[in-house]
């Protein structure tokens, strides 16, 4: 019997491998292999603006990035640093900066929400949450950097104009906080409730920390977006309050109208007995006439006769 000879592609070849039709067989004892599905769209596909949208979500200017590629390539680094950091860290950066998470949420939604902090006043921020602020800031930082070093390398990482523009805000918080006179509040931060799920619930309420007052969201979002998130934020309570109290007092009418279904069925219970026993009486009464008027009737027919 002869065999049929079969060349092997060498590596430097320009031939490609034939592409399985048949899936692999699966050996004993060991668990089916996975096979990786691309998604659907790759960032290489991307529209430039949506490729530039998305780097100002992570926190990467896109001037810096004159061609597509680089662009990619920075987006792809910023999610692998992403994906390596610590997900408790990423938290005690929004509770520190107080920013509308869910305690479910993904690292790059807890990351996108990170980069939008523009706090400079880091007192009730932890090691690891500093560590994480300057990495999303684009800062060289090391995992065993104390606190002063940490603090030091992301005041100077703000650049000169950036300061400026900080300090004018905070003036003008400052301003409008002394016309508004607000107090500052003791209540905590609280994650944003995520939808109905059957994944862990999220804790009530997460360690106490002091609320932003206006002039520190002004100093952050500038006099408009400070404002108009301190509106958003009241209108927000408003609705939540009235939403309490509409359905505390649905709860009280359904309660109300299950009471009175209560009472109306037990009257409509007891009556119903009531007629039962009339009925029985009366039927007795009747079986009593008769057997008196058949008892009469006999009598008499027999004394007659």
């Amino acid at each position: 019997m002869m065999c049929a000879e079969t060349s092997t592609p060498s590596p430097g070849d320009g031939a490609k491998l034939p592409a399985l039709s048949t899936p692999l067989p699966e050996s004993r004892g060991e668990a089916p292999l996975a096979v990786h599905q691309p998604p659907s769209r790759q960032l290489s596909e991307w529209p430039r603006d949506e490729l530039e949208h998305l780097a100002e979500e992570f926190g990467l200017d896109p001037t810096r990035y004159g061609t597509r590629q680089d662009l990619v390539a920075a987006l792809h680094e910023r999610r692998q640093v992403i994906a390596s950091m610590d997900r408790q860290a990423m938290l005690d950066v929004v509770r520190w900066g107080r920013r509308p998470v869910s305690y479910s949420a993904g690292k790059e939604q807890i990351a996108q929400e990170i980069c939008r902090i523009r706090l400079m006043k880091f007192h009730g921020l932890s090691q690891r949450g500093l560590v994480v602020l300057g990495k999303l800031r684009g800062l060289e930082v090391n995992e065993n950097d104390d606190i002063p070093t940490l603090v030091h390398k992301l005041k100077r990482g703000e650049g000169f104009f950036a300061k400026i523009n900080r300090k004018r805000r905070a003036l003008l918080g400052q301003i409008v906080s002394n016309i508004v006179g607000e107090t500052e509040s003791a209540a905590g931060y609280s994650y944003v409730p995520p939808p109905q799920s059957d994944g862990p619930a999220p804790p009530p309420r997460a360690e106490a920390t002091r609320p932003a007052s206006i002039k520190e969201e002004i100093e952050e979002s500038g006099l408009f977006g400070g404002i108009t998130n301190r509106i958003k934020k009241t209108a927000d309570q408003y609705l939540n309050q009235k939403l309490d109290e509409i359905e505390n007092r649905i709860d009280r009418k359904l309660d109300e109208i299950d009471r009175r279904l209560s009472e109306w069925r037990d009257k409509e219970v007891a009556n119903r007995v009531r007629i039962l026993k009339i009925t029985l009486w009366a039927s007795v009464i009747v079986g009593l006439f008769s057997l008196i008027y058949s008892y009469v009737s006999v009598y008499l027919k027999g004394a007659i006769h």
